[in-house]
């Protein structure tokens, strides 16, 4: 059996986060675009796919998140993964 020792103070090992890479089915490449074009992509890819197809979104939109969040919820897409890296917004959406 494998003994842990607690430590005293917080470590000051500072972590990257693991993502998990999802296999998908369409690309939307929305860099240097803001508000409203990376959601107006995104509609548009959904209308011409699949129940169940992965779009992967990229976007450095700061306000992407909120929309594409919102548009989700409203809509019953899933957004399977969601991760920041180097300032670009990345999405995994799965269309219902």
């Amino acid at each position: 059996m494998r003994s842990f020792q607690k430590l005293s103070k917080p470590s000051t090992l500072k972590l990257k986060p693991i993502f998990m890479t999802f296999l998908y089915d369409h690309d939307i490449d929305t860099l240097g675009l803001h508000c409203p074009l990376p959601l107006l992509r995104l509609k548009k890819t959904l209308v011409d796919i699949e129940s169940g197809e992965i779009v992967r979104l990229r976007a450095t939109d700061p306000a992407a998140h909120l929309d594409i969040g919102v548009f989700a919820e409203k809509t019953g897409h899933l957004i399977i993964q969601y991760y920041t890296e180097d300032d670009i917004q990345y999405f995994f959406i799965q269309k219902k």
